[in-house]
């Protein structure tokens, strides 16, 4: 793609050559244009400065074609210059330049000063400044997209990291109670099977050994569990599990907690109590209940707040809600949400935690009473989605960019083709003795376009129509009111 857009920016420069457009510049001054617009467009993406300074002598030959290609010079150049301000005094002076060398073109020179000078204005609104700003938009927008992506993609890995963090600390402390209540039970069967021991020593001989067997292997047993669960812990000392835990005394104790500290806590316990349910679940009721209401104590501390518990058809149905708060809201990782969420999910439960529709935030979880023992996790670490697509992150940025660039190309293009058509249809060559025959105040304009056609339109108005004895000689015919005023011959 390196020399494409400039051979075709050398192409679209040699039209004239097939369609001239009065009035008409030398063929050589139309290649000499071309070339130039040509090296223009290689050298906006190098050297955009003086690229698009350079544009300005496109506009003292009347090469039209040429200078609609400096629109995507201009858009090229703005693109890459990084300073604002040195952008924008390049563009004021390249429309300084322009209209300049515009009013060197011998149509300017035939028109009125204001007239002149609403045509530079017009021209330079359209092939430097809506240009320029669409170029400047999209310019400005890779550097951001890549701080947008990068910031994206360590958020994300973030919040991967935080939560994978959060489970495994769950994990190990759900270990830890583990290994509290197993060690429990494994101690108790050591004490009674040491005492069976001694007891078979005495009244019964032959079931000794296996008295002894089993004290040794609960013995073991203890070791091992110690050794394998007890690393995992990451408190060294882990809250214990007494028979209220999780129970409704245990749940009225927390409630009565958070009214002390001046938080106004209700509770609404239906259905049976949790003491014949699995320690586990009583264990994840207290978690769920107690984080809940220390994320009150943090982020609401005026909300009314509403603990229910619902005890029915072999599940723990549990709902702590707050109402809105006026005061600032604290800063939170979601950690002891993201650690509620894996206790709930390994047994076999559903958890969700977020604001409701009318406000404030609600924490609510459903777990089985009696969980498999191989309930797995609801919620397993999923992997870092990738960044946002750039076209996504700086969407209104490309859309603002490209209804510029639109602005000003489609006028300068539809300009160009109906040119072009008229060019090429029009049957504009006319001899010598109909020219002759002419007669001024005479002839109208009707009769003159049912044979020839309108010409080649001029900015002063009057129309050019070709020899059909010399290529380099036009007719130039003005009509006012509708007849023919004046009548001259013309060389490029």
């Amino acid at each position: 793609m390196r020399f494409v857009w400039p051979s075709l920016a050398f192409l679209v420069g040699l039209v004239p050559l097939i369609a001239p457009l009065a009035p008409v510049p030398h063929p050589l001054l139309t290649i000499a244009t071309a070339a130039w617009i040509a090296v223009l467009v290689w050298l906006a993406p190098r050297k955009p400065e003086w690229a698009l300074l350079l544009t300005a002598p496109l506009f003292a030959v009347n090469n039209l074609w040429a200078q609609a290609a400096t629109v995507f010079v201009v858009f090229t150049a703005a693109r890459r210059v990084p300073r604002l301000g040195r952008l924008w005094a390049l563009l004021g002076l390249a429309t300084v330049l322009q209209s300049a060398f515009s009013l060197l073109q011998e149509s300017y020179r035939s028109m009125p000063l204001w007239e002149a000078v609403a045509g530079a204005a017009i021209s330079a609104v359209f092939f430097v400044l809506f240009p320029a700003v669409s170029g400047m938009l999209l310019g400005r927008r890779k550097p951001m997209v890549r701080l947008l992506q990068e910031r994206n993609d360590y958020l994300e890995r973030a919040r991967a990291l935080t939560a994978a963090s959060a489970r495994s600390e769950e994990r190990a402390h759900i270990a830890g109670e583990m290994h509290d209540m197993l060690g429990h039970r494994l101690s108790l069967i050591s004490i009674h099977a040491g005492a069976l021991e001694l007891a078979t020593a005495r009244k019964a001989p032959q079931l000794h050994e296996q008295a002894e067997l089993i004290r040794t292997t609960s013995s073991l047993a203890m070791a091992e569990l110690r050794e394998i669960l007890g690393v995992l812990r990451t408190n060294p000392e882990p809250e214990s599990l007494d028979e209220d835990t999780g129970t409704r005394t245990d749940i009225e104790s927390l409630v009565a907690g958070s009214v002390a500290a001046g938080i106004t806590v209700t509770l609404d316990w239906t259905g049976d109590d949790l003491h014949g349910a699995d320690p586990r679940t009583r264990r994840a009721v207290h978690r769920v209940v107690r984080e809940a209401l220390t994320n009150v104590h943090k982020h609401a501390p005026e909300a009314r707040t509403r603990v229910q518990v619902a005890v029915q058809g072999g599940r723990a149905r549990i709902q702590v809600l707050n109402g809105p708060s006026a005061a600032a809201p604290g800063k939170g990782t979601r950690r002891g949400l993201i650690g509620l969420e894996e206790r709930v999910g390994l047994l076999g439960g559903s958890f969700s935690a977020g604001p409701p529709a009318e406000g404030g935030f609600r924490v609510a979880a459903d777990v089985p009473l009696h969980p498999a023992a191989q309930a797995q996790s609801a919620a397993e670490v999923a992997e870092v989605p990738p960044p946002l697509a750039a076209e996504v992150l700086t969407v209104p940025r490309v859309l603002g960019g490209g209804c510029l660039g639109l602005l000003a190309l489609l006028p300068i293009a539809g300009a160009l083709i109906v040119l072009l058509l008229f060019a090429l249809l029009n049957p504009t060559l006319m001899n010598a003795p109909y020219f002759d025959s002419l007669r001024v105040g005479v002839t109208t304009e009707q009769e003159v376009m049912d044979q020839f056609g309108v010409g080649q339109l001029g900015v002063d108005g009057c129309s050019r129509f070709r020899t059909s004895h010399n290529a380099e000689l036009y007719y130039k015919l003005c009509f006012r009111n509708g007849r023919l005023a004046s009548k001259q011959q013309e060389r490029p």
